[in-house]
């Protein structure tokens, strides 16, 4: 696992391309860096001789069974959007040997330390998707995965900044085509007031019930929670994440 990199722009957490020229379907520009600081000689080397047999192309995806991504059978294939540096991914993958994970990431710096750490954990039930997730999502087959993760996102804190969270309408209704029924969708975030725009539109969604029963269901982290980064600055800084799931019916 990696230390904080305080090179690391917040909003690669979104999966996203990061370029001031970028735009996303709803045509709002994002802004930032696809790459920090230079990389260290063996995250580069693991990019050139890791990062290609761990790779996902989207266009070879139509059609096919996500559980073939993988050389061993899975029993279940689950999706985090924007891994930063990969703690969370490689620590479940680790955990859990028998279902598959892809994780999606535009930061070149997270993909490098994500690259190494599966390369060094032997970890063969994990795929990476190193740029704007939007396609990929476009292009999974319908009912195949059974969990989507979405921790510490870019709260674009500012108003006018509001239609480039990632949690919107249009990617609800992606979710909810990619989630097996049962399926998972987690959000995990230190921001109030982007917990409260999640949870306004996933409660007003028929296709999603809010798991939690009490408080500490969404005070708590779920079980096996490594931690991330992006938490341990949160609470550094005084502020007190929330962890919600909401289940697809």
């Amino acid at each position: 696992m990696s230390a904080d990199d305080p090179h690391e722009p917040r909003d690669a957490r979104d999966g996203r391309p990061h370029e001031d020229s970028a735009r996303d379907p709803r045509g709002a520009a994002f802004y930032g860096r696809r790459k920090g600081k230079k990389l260290r000689v063996g995250q580069a080397a693991h990019l050139a001789d890791d990062l290609p047999q761990l790779a996902i192309d989207p266009g070879t995806l139509d059609g096919r069974p996500l559980a073939k991504l993988f050389p061993h059978p899975v029993r279940a294939v689950r999706l985090e959007i924007g891994f930063g540096g990969g703690e969370h991914l490689v620590h479940e993958a680790a955990r859990h040997p028998d279902i598959g994970y892809i994780g999606a990431e535009a930061f070149l710096n997270g993909i490098a330390t994500a690259t190494a750490a599966i390369a060094e954990r032997h970890l063969s039930n994990v795929r990476i998707h190193g740029d704007d997730v939007v396609p990929l999502l476009d292009r999974l087959p319908e009912g195949g995965l059974d969990r989507i993760d979405l921790l510490y996102p870019d709260p674009w804190p500012k108003r006018r900044h509001w239609k480039r969270r990632f949690v919107q309408a249009d990617n609800i209704d992606r979710f909810a085509r990619l989630l097996a029924p049962g399926g998972r969708f987690r959000f995990a975030t230190d921001i109030e007031h982007y917990a409260a725009w999640t949870l306004r539109l996933l409660l007003a969604d028929p296709r999603f019930a809010w798991t939690a029963e009490r408080a500490d269901d969404w005070r708590l982290p779920w079980e096996g929670w490594p931690g991330t980064r992006y938490e341990a600055k949160a609470f550094r800084e005084g502020r007190r994440p929330g962890y919600y799931e909401f289940r697809r019916l």
